[in-house]
């Protein structure tokens, strides 16, 4: 009696992307991170005391551009191609 089944070969587990495309992620990943660094502090321990550094440039202009570039890069690495 024949054997209708076919002989299960090994299936290959591939990744989702290159390695390349992880390397952008990971990079990406790590200038939100920045970003978000960028941003922290400022803060009075006194709540009567108005402190002046929220409203510096790191934390109104520097912070959410870095964010920003992150999201970006990290977009980038996930519609980058594979060749």
């Amino acid at each position: 009696m024949k054997n209708n089944f076919k002989e299960e070969q090994p299936q290959k587990h591939e990744f989702l992307f290159d390695g390349i495309n992880y390397k952008i992620l990971l990079i990406g990943i790590a200038v939100i991170a920045l970003g978000f660094i960028l941003m922290s502090g400022g803060g009075s321990h006194d709540p009567n005391v108005f402190n002046e550094d929220v409203f510096s440039f790191r934390r109104i202009r520097l912070a959410p551009t870095t964010v920003l570039i992150g999201f970006g890069i990290t977009i980038y690495s996930i519609f980058k191609k594979s060749k």
